[in-house]
């Protein structure tokens, strides 16, 4: 006899949905049920049930965001699927776990240390628990950095250099988008960095302990441009002439996903995605810097543009026996906006010699060498196919990496973020455990 199916229900039907959406449906459907999907609009769940008919399955049951206890109560759900703006991720999480249900959440966990101290104290007393769906760990690149640690090809790590760039077709979007908006996101340095610094945290096994950061917008907003000489006097872009030769303009017609999840949504969502990149009400930093000691010793020196013409990271991690240097460029001069940043269009590199994946070790007192990066497939470097499997497969592959992440790992690093926030507004070091202690194995 089979065992029953594990049932899902999704809240925030976004673009961030589809990849859940596509996997319980597809790859996985023989052990998982998508039961329900709950929204603020009516108008992006049809959207996303006009897939589910065109894949063949039967149309999913809709609610309100406001009906999400009567929706746990109809369709029993064993796990809850957030990925909702990131401010209200705590409020979901917290309460399927009150209603019984475990829940998985896009990271990043939340936007600031009270709601992460809200979502430990939820988990504490129902015994629920959370995933936080760290995708870039489980790209090859990220891995193999890992194994390289593991393998102790460093030493003990001393120092981790890390600095990612954004383009300015990618980094702009956050600044059309909620994520501006820094009481919604958290700002980048908890909306995007959670990635960074997960994948730090993951590489050397431990959590930071003091932070201290500066950031800035110094690049979009009304004031910036017009210190450049340029001027912008629309709200948003989409149905707008004067846009058409802006190289920052999206226009949401231009594209079905973005038209059925967003343009049509607008009446009953009140979200606007394409908003003026050099507009007003923008609160969130595009040119950030952070300095971070770890509770093992290890100093981090981070930092974050929005707005480079090419986005990749380096990193670099060293020890007392070598150090390895990885350099990512994922995409260069590229200029059209798709719906979400794991559909980007592959760009061309007008550089023969620049871009691609590499690794390289330098031993100490030995000669250097580079390491082969398995190529991934999918999204995030190939690590979506591989996280989805390890999160909807009954029996997954063993992981050797350690590479599913629990609330310790969505709060360890979000609090890094968050701490980074309050030393830009206090101009001070933080102290980690003063916003979450949390106890790390």
């Amino acid at each position: 006899m089979s065992s029953p199916k594990r049932r899902y229900a999704l809240v925030g039907a976004g673009g961030r949905a589809r990849m859940y959406i596509h996997a319980i449906l597809g790859d996985f459907a023989k052990w998982n049920e998508l039961v329900a999907l709950c929204d603020l609009s009516q108008t992006r769940m049809d959207w996303y049930n006009s897939q589910v008919r065109q894949r063949g399955a039967e149309t999913l049951p809709t609610y309100h965001a406001r009906d999400f206890d009567r929706m746990i109560a109809e369709t029993r759900p064993d796990v809850v699927i957030v990925t909702t703006m990131d401010a209200t991720h705590h409020h979901y999480i917290c309460r399927a776990m009150e209603l019984g249900c475990d829940a998985i959440t896009e990271k990043p966990m939340t936007t600031d240390d009270a709601k992460a101290r809200q979502i430990f104290d939820t988990i504490e007393q129902t015994g629920r628990s959370l995933r936080v769906t760290f995708n870039y760990r489980y790209a090859p690149l990220a891995t193999t950095v890992r194994e390289l640690i593991m393998q102790g090809v460093v030493g003990r790590p001393r120092h981790v250099d890390f600095s990612w760039v954004l383009d300015t077709r990618h980094g702009a979007d956050y600044f059309r988008r909620w994520h501006r908006e820094k009481d919604k996101s958290g700002g980048l340095l908890v909306h995007k960095s959670t990635h960074h610094f997960d994948l730090i945290n993951w590489w050397i096994d431990s959590i930071p302990q003091t932070v201290y950061a500066q950031g800035d917008l110094l690049f979009y907003g009304r004031e910036n441009a017009a210190a450049r000489g340029e001027s912008y006097s629309y709200d948003r872009y989409t149905g707008e002439e004067a846009a058409a030769a802006d190289p920052f303009a999206i226009s949401l017609e231009s594209d079905d996903t973005l038209r059925g999840l967003y343009l049509n949504a607008e009446a009953d969502s009140g979200y606007l995605r394409d908003r003026n990149v050099f507009g007003d009400n923008i609160t969130a930093e595009d040119t950030m810097s952070v300095t971070a000691r770890y509770r093992n010793g290890i100093i981090l020196s981070y930092s974050l543009l929005a707005y480079c013409p090419w986005e990749g990271y380096r990193a670099a991690v060293t020890g007392d026996r070598g150090r390895i240097e990885v350099e990512a460029i994922e995409a260069v001069g590229r200029t059209i906006v798709a719906a979400e940043e794991e559909s980007l269009p592959a760009a061309g590199s007008p550089l023969p010699d620049f871009g691609g994946k590499h690794i390289w070790v330098f031993p100490m007192h030995a000669a250097p060498y580079s390491v082969e990066v398995p190529e991934g497939v999918g999204g995030h470097g190939g690590g979506d196919r591989i996280m989805l499997e390890q999160i909807f497969h009954p029996d997954p592959p063993e992981d050797p990496f350690a590479r599913a992440a629990s609330h310790i790992d969505g709060a360890a690093s979000i609090l890094l973020g968050i701490a980074a926030n309050h030393s830009i507004a206090s101009g001070r070091p933080v102290e980690v455990d003063q916003l979450l202690k949390l106890n790390h194995a």
